[in-house]
């Protein structure tokens, strides 16, 4: 499972990129409006942080629009991957963009349907919002299964990356029911350090081998 940071903010990026863990990263309008920086602008900056997948979405409505922005932003940089909507001007552009060889990012997927059109226009990556589906009392992960059960049924390369990721829990369930990349925020990522065993066995290590040490004569 791939993760990407879903995040524009240039700090988190280079704390997560540290690690050599962050395979790419998600953007959107509203994470790019919390950095006060042009969308363009920020994701170039981005695009030379993280060596991956960087998604940059456009903001236009109308399928003309989509398309042009698009290949503005698709000239950015070789990782860019152009975010579009699932609403039908959105998989009009994303057929249009996948036949010039642009890749998108199909986002706001909230049911397999919508998952299965996006594959079938081209999509490179289809983005079901696992947290928000929760949010309405329906099960995000019975979606990301459902997903990967119709892509293997007709051979779409469509990568299903898990969106909306609230926790640990769900980058675990998300790859347990088979997506291939889990985009969440940088405090999703840290958390999945985390063990009260991991910091108790280092303590007890640590003590051990410096007991060890003081007892042996100078």
């Amino acid at each position: 499972m791939k993760f990407f940071l879903d995040t524009a903010n240039l700090d988190e990026l280079k704390k997560g990129a540290a690690w050599g863990i962050v395979d790419g990263v998600t953007t959107n309008p509203t994470l790019i409006a919390k950095e006060g920086v042009p969308i363009e602008e920020q994701v170039r900056k981005i695009c030379d942080i993280v060596d991956g997948d960087v998604s940059a979405e456009v903001v236009s409505t109308t399928s003309k629009e989509m398309i042009e922005e698009g290949r503005r932003l698709a000239k950015i940089h070789k990782n860019i991957v152009v975010k579009v909507p699932l609403i039908r001007e959105g998989i009009v552009a994303c057929s249009t963009l996948a036949r010039e060889g642009i890749r998108t990012n199909v986002t706001l997927c909230f049911s397999a349907a919508q998952a299965l059109m996006a594959a079938k226009a081209g999509a490179y990556i289809i983005s079901p919002f696992i947290g928000r589906v929760d949010d309405i009392g329906w099960n995000g992960m019975d979606l990301i299964r459902e997903i990967v059960t119709i892509y293997k049924n007709y051979g779409y390369n469509t990568q299903i990356l898990a969106a909306s990721i609230r926790g640990p829990l769900h980058v675990i369930d998300a790859a347990k029911a088979g997506a291939h990349i889990g985009t969440m925020p940088f405090k999703v990522l840290d958390q999945l350090f985390n063990h009260p065993l991991t910091d108790k066995g280092l303590d007890q290590f640590l003590k051990d081998y410096k007991k060890a040490f003081e007892l042996v004569p100078a």
